[in-house]
């Protein structure tokens, strides 16, 4: 008796699993879904910041010396007094200058330029 009733439960057991849907295996995972996966995807592309290019030290018309690291892009460059001084970056909205910030206005290219700075004017060279 007890080896046809074995059977007879095994397959009450398995009739509801046999309702389940075939076409689509689960999928088991450990992670949660990325709450901003639908917005990084409609995010605008992100812009890199500039390399640098060239970093100068050149020598000016009052002997004192000018340090100048040019970007990539030709739209930024980061303008330094001294060796190990802080940096003041002046910008362009066109590609090769003149690059300005505030008062300050850089002009020329990596061998030759004019810096104004507090409203004097330097011709700088390599």
């Amino acid at each position: 008796m007890i080896k046809r009733i074995l059977p007879l439960a095994a397959a009450l057991i398995a009739l509801p699993l046999a309702a389940c849907n075939k076409d689509k295996p689960e999928e088991v995972t450990s992670t949660s879904p990325d709450p901003m996966a639908s917005k990084l995807a409609n995010a605008p592309a992100v812009e890199l910041p500039p390399s640098i290019k060239a970093s100068k030290s050149l020598r000016c018309s009052d002997n004192s010396l000018l340090y100048v690291d040019f970007f990539s892009g030709d739209k930024q460059v980061n303008v330094r007094t001294k060796e190990d001084g802080t940096a003041t970056t002046l910008k362009s909205e066109t590609a090769g200058g003149p690059w300005t910030s505030g008062e300050d206005k850089l002009s020329g290219d990596e061998n030759k330029v004019t810096y104004t700075h507090d409203g004097k004017s330097l011709t700088c060279h390599t």
